[in-house]
């Protein structure tokens, strides 16, 4: 529902902090992670994601676009709420979060407060083949102004694609292409070769 925040930081604590945008203050939980890149803000922006409870509406807000991406990938192994999903979170960094999963190292996962051996296993069996398909730099945010080959590699990764394999077909279809295309185009023309 809200992609992101971005407003004056009114308030901040390693688990929350509250952004003033448009004359309302959000409540918004936070990972450590989140915490130490805010650093001393006065202003800040953060992806944020609204969990619905039939009790309650939550907000969590990420410093960046990659750490809520993990963050939605942690949540959605069974055993694994939003209040576990932060804990992880702030425990070790979304790159190791995202190393160790792929390298299957359970001892790292099993240290995080709150993951014994079964779930770290769940973790392992459930994200690691989708973490592997969106590559090592799936953290980093993509940048401000993508290129028509950014834009559809990103695309075709959303569709289900290997980064390594589409990429390598954008590569091939953009050495063989005379002139420019769209990104709809290259899409296209990738989809028929993937």
């Amino acid at each position: 529902m809200y992609a992101y925040i971005d407003g004056k930081l009114t308030f901040k604590n390693p688990a929350y902090v509250v952004v003033e945008a448009g004359g309302i203050g959000y409540h918004i939980n936070i990972s450590l992670n989140t915490y130490s890149a805010l650093d001393d803000a006065e202003r800040c922006k953060l992806y944020t994601w609204l969990h619905v409870k039939e009790d309650a509406h939550t907000l969590y807000g990420f410093a960046d676009e990659g750490e809520r991406r993990l963050f939605l990938h942690l949540i959605s192994v069974s055993g694994i709420g939003p209040n576990t999903g932060r804990m992880i979170l702030s425990s070790i960094t979304p790159v190791e979060i995202q190393t160790a999963i792929v390298k299957a190292d359970l001892p790292l996962i099993q240290r995080i407060k709150g993951l014994g051996a079964k779930t770290a296993q769940r973790l392992v069996l459930e994200l690691q083949d989708k973490l592997k398909k969106e590559g090592a730099d799936s953290l980093i945010s993509m940048p401000q102004h993508n290129t028509v080959k950014d834009e559809a590699l990103s695309a075709l990764v959303m569709l289900g694609f290997a980064k390594q394999t589409a990429e390598k077909t954008i590569d091939q279809i953009l050495k063989v292409t005379e002139g420019t295309l769209s990104v709809e185009q290259l899409i296209k023309q990738a989809l028929k070769t993937l």
